[in-house]
């Protein structure tokens, strides 16, 4: 148990803003081997920045009086709290992969571009039209009801946590391996660490359909099928561009599964109506 909170911690720290500083720090510890077992945890980060802001749309579209703009307050609120919980670390990601990957067809020229501090033209584009996405999806689910935005916000961030580890299982990682800080993470996620971290996601996703009836089913069997179609063409033009990831290439493939899991409820729940 006491790894298994030390493995926890790590992972906040590492992919999160989520404090764990001082005595908490050194009896975590660090070290490559103990950040490869993290990783298992990265849904479980899902779980407690998905839980706040779930929380916290419940919270504000309880205290909001009724009406059409609620949802979409409630969203972008809902919005701010999740990229001050991790430091904007994954929208980064996804900047990075658009301004490399849309700024050059050579590949190490796209690598370079990526290791850039800088925000380019394409990455402030990409982040600027994901904020935007996610703000309107997260009103529209909103406006179905309480019970599906948080629901549905609470499942995106642990379902889209779990694709970024596959994608290490898959692909080979590529770029400044000596000065990456994804690269202990990269030097191989073993099966029982996918494992877990599969365990994190149907632990979140099981409880949902005992819970709440009123949560169609079919809504989240779209859902989940849109995340995996994501991560299958992230997974391709990753393969195809660069012949592997990067830290980048995970932070954006975390963000665009999360999009597809809302895009999926919305349409799933259009579906069944």
């Amino acid at each position: 148990m006491t790894q298994f909170i030390r493995h926890y911690l790590l992972a906040l720290q590492f992919f999160s803003r989520v404090p764990v500083t001082g005595r908490l720090a050194a009896w975590v510890g660090y070290s490559p081997a103990m950040l490869r077992a993290s990783a298992a945890h990265f849904p479980g980060v899902g779980w407690l920045v998905g839980g706040v802001v779930a929380a916290v749309t419940w919270l504000l579209l309880a205290a909001l009086p009724g009406g059409a703009f609620a949802p979409l307050v409630a969203a972008v609120l809902g919005t701010v709290v999740s990229v001050l919980m991790t430091g904007a670390f994954h929208e980064d990601g996804l900047a990075d992969v658009a301004d490399g990957l849309g700024g050059s067809q050579n590949r190490d020229r796209a690598l370079e571009i990526m290791k850039d501090s800088r925000v380019g033209a394409f990455g402030a584009i990409a982040v600027v039209l994901a904020l935007l996405l996610k703000v309107v999806l997260l009103a529209q689910l909103g406006s179905l009801g309480v019970a599906v935005v948080c629901t549905s916000v609470f499942l995106a961030h642990v379902v889209s946590r779990t694709w970024p580890l596959l994608m290490i299982r898959l692909l080979p990682h590529v770029g400044d391996a000596a000065g990456s800080k994804s690269k202990p993470l990269a030097d191989q996620i073993t099966v029982g660490a996918l494992l877990a971290a599969i365990l994190w996601c149907f632990m979140a996703l099981a409880p949902v359909f005992i819970a709440y009836p009123a949560i169609k089913g079919v809504a989240i069997g779209v859902a989940l099928a849109f995340t995996a179609v994501a991560f299958g063409v992230m997974l391709r033009w990753f393969r195809r561009r660069l012949g592997g990831f990067t830290g980048d290439c995970l932070g954006a493939t975390q963000q665009v599964c999360e999009l597809a899991f809302y895009l999926g409820m919305a349409v799933g729940w259009g579906l069944s109506a």
